[in-house]
């Protein structure tokens, strides 16, 4: 009935995701390559849960 208040987690998902691929970007630009790549396989691993949580 009150379908429309829930909130989408696939959204939140999303949104993570791009943020953390963004904070990614911006470790890479100042050098930061340690910061880079664990922030890169934390958003690929963000990523495998979107797509599996879109499959359903």
């Amino acid at each position: 009935m009150f379908s429309f208040l829930k909130s989408d987690p696939v959204k939140k998902l999303k949104k993570d995701y791009e943020k953390k691929v963004a904070d990614a970007m911006n470790a890479q630009r100042n050098g930061d390559i340690k910061t880079y790549s664990s922030l890169i396989a934390e958003s690929e691993k963000m990523w495998d849960k979107i797509q599996a949580a879109e499959a359903k």
